[in-house]
C-alpha cells in the first residue's frame, strides 16, 4: 500500500488537452505575441514579435515570424506548418529548418472571435499567448492565465513580450 501511494504522488500530469477544433481560415492572419515561456530560439527577440500565418497551395501553412532584436534591428524567420491528421486542426508540426519540426498545439482559443489563442507543446516546456491586437484587456489576460494553469503550466514562468 505504501509503495502504491508513493508512486501515485509521482504520477505524471495528464496529457495536454487541445481545443476541440480550429478553423484554419479564421486562424490565418497576424498574431501578436503577448507572452511566452522563455525559450532559446527567441532569446534575441526584444519587442514587437508577431506571427503571420497564410495558406500554401499544397494545404500547408506558411509561417512568418518577425521581431525587433535586442540590437534594435528587425528579425524574420520563415517556416512551414502542417496539420497532424485527425487532430481537427488543433495540432500542427512547424518547421523552420529542414526536416526538423516542433509540435504546435492550440490549447486555448477565443472560439467566438479568434481574438486570442494559446499555443503549447505536449511536454509543457513551451508556451505562447497570442492575440490579434498588440494588447489584451486585463480581464481577458487573467482568464487566459487561469486556463494555462488548468492545462498544467506554471504561470510564474510566463514573461510578457513588449509590443509597441
Amino acid at each position: 500500500m505504501l509503495i502504491s501511494l508513493l508512486f501515485a504522488g509521482c504520477a505524471s500530469r495528464p496529457p495536454l488537452a487541445t481545443v476541440p477544433s480550429v478553423d484554419l481560415s479564421r486562424y490565418t492572419g497576424r498574431w501578436y505575441e503577448i507572452a511566452k515561456y522563455p525559450n532559446f530560439f527567441e532569446r534575441n527577440c526584444a519587442a514587437d514579435t508577431t506571427a503571420e500565418y497564410s495558406a500554401n497551395p499544397d494545404g500547408s501553412i506558411k509561417v512568418v515570424n518577425k521581431s525587433i532584436g535586442k540590437n534594435g534591428k528587425p528579425m524574420q524567420v520563415i517556416g512551414r506548418a502542417t496539420v497532424v491528421p485527425g487532430s481537427q486542426n488543433t495540432k500542427l508540426k512547424v518547421s523552420f529548418a529542414g526536416p526538423f519540426s516542433g509540435a504546435y498545439w492550440v490549447i486555448g482559443l477565443d472560439e467566438k472571435n479568434y481574438s486570442w489563442a494559446v499555443v503549447g507543446h505536449p511536454s509543457r516546456q513551451f508556451l505562447w499567448i497570442l492575440a490579434r491586437e498588440p494588447k489584451l484587456p486585463a480581464a481577458t489576460y487573467q482568464q487566459i492565465l487561469k486556463l494555462v494553469a488548468e492545462r498544467g503550466y506554471d504561470t510564474s514562468r510566463i514573461e510578457a513580450m513588449r509590443q509597441e
